[in-house]
Order: structure tokens, then sequence, then C-alpha cells
């Protein structure tokens, strides 16, 4: 039984179209991955807590193994120094050191979070965290939801005792995401936050002027902070 040249052009235009369909697909699934885990690289940075996160809220993310984040940060009662390592798959500790402006003594809270569950491209971040953990303030222990919207959006949720007292939430939207990946751009990587976290809103804006450091600065607790951290 034989085909006729019509059948055989048929037959190819169908074999190309599920060739580009396979390929658009494969195309999408990557762009959809490389989306997600350049926006979390360009977001992440530490909360003026210490651990990774927003500005007075955590998130999902962890440092990954290996990686040292160092931080400045200015705010209306003093000052605070922060240094985040990532010292096993999924876990971050570090530490915070807070210097008031009143002159009562120095305070060194001490930090760790835990990632149960690294953001994919359809689940969420989960990890639980303790902040302060020896109390010198108020031991904070919570869990954080995060997770990748389209258009440069984070969404992050959460709940927590000590200084959180219930729930939190915060979204980030990241307005340039690709410029590290595509060449010279005037305007830095720049990611805008807003936050409730639990007693205030707080606002602020992170700009990742090279790869690993960004500045940042804002209103938390109705008053101006700023700050610039490192990651290595």
């Amino acid at each position: 039984m034989g085909y006729s040249p019509a059948a055989f052009f048929t037959i190819s235009q169908e074999f190309d179209f599920i060739q580009r369909k396979r390929l658009f697909m494969k195309k999408g699934i990557f762009t959809v991955a490389l989306w997600v885990l350049m926006s979390v690289s360009v977001a992440a940075a530490p909360s003026l807590q210490g651990s990774t996160g927003l500005i007075n809220t955590q998130s999902a993310d962890v440092l990954q193994a290996g990686q040292l984040t160092l931080g400045f940060d200015r705010l209306r009662e003093g000052s605070a120094q922060n240094i985040v390592m990532g010292i096993a798959p999924q876990l971050e500790m570090g530490a915070t050191r807070i210097h008031y402006n009143a002159g009562v003594g120095d305070k060194m809270l001490f930090n760790a979070k835990y990632a149960l569950l690294p953001e994919q491209v359809i689940t969420p971040g989960i990890s639980i965290g303790v902040e302060d953990a020896l109390n010198q303030n108020k031991r904070t222990d919570y869990i954080a939801v995060s997770k990748t919207l389209p258009f440069g959006f984070r969404l992050h949720a959460g709940a927590g005792n000590g200084r959180y007292s219930g729930a939190f939430a915060g979204i980030e939207k990241t307005i340039s995401p690709g410029s590290f990946l595509t060449g010279p751009n005037i305007f830095p990587a720049t990611t805008l936050i807003a936050e409730y976290d639990g007693n205030a809103m707080n606002y602020g804006i992170r700009l990742a002027i090279i790869p690993g450091l960004k500045i940042e600065g804002g209103v938390r607790s109705h008053a101006a902070y700023y700050g610039i951290n490192f990651t290595i």
C-alpha cells in the first residue's frame, strides 16, 4: 500500500508540529526554572534580625552550604552587625550584635534556620527557625513559607511567638531580575519590599549593585533604616 505525495506532506507537517511543541515545552520549563532560581538569588539577603529574610520578617530562604553573608544596618535604636553562614545543606546559622544608642549595653543574638522543603517550580519553600536562641532580647520561634510568582513577585508568610505574636507576611517585587544575565544595565537589579511583622507595616528597597553586594533602605517601625550586606 503506497502513500501519495500529499499524504507524505501531511505526515511531515504533523511530525514537525509535534517536534516544535516538544521544543516549546522544554524551553518553557527551562525558562520558568531559571526565572525561579534567578529571582531567589536576586532577592535573598539577611533581614535586620540576621537570618535570611525581608526587613523584620523571615522568608523560607537559607544560604547554601559554604556561603557567608556579612551585613551592617543603621536603625533608629542603634546599629546591627550580622554574620550568617550556610553550615550544611538547608541549614544556616548566624549571630547579630546590636549596639543601642541609649547606652543600655550591646546584645548578641544567635539565630538558626532549617529549610524543611526548599522552593521548587511548583511547591513553596518551608523553613523553621529561631531568633535570639539564648533569649538575650526576646527569643522567637517561627515557621516561614515562600513562593515565587510570575512577573518578579515573591510572597512570604509565617507565624511565630516572641516578637511576632502570631502571623506575619510580606511581598517582594523584583524590577530587573535579568540585568546580570543580559549584560550591562544602568539600573541595578532592584527589589521592592512590603511586609507586616505582626505589629507594623514596613517598606524597603534592596539594590543588587554587583553579584553578592546589596544595599538597602526604607521605613521600619515608622523610622528610617539603611544597610549594606555582602554574600560570598
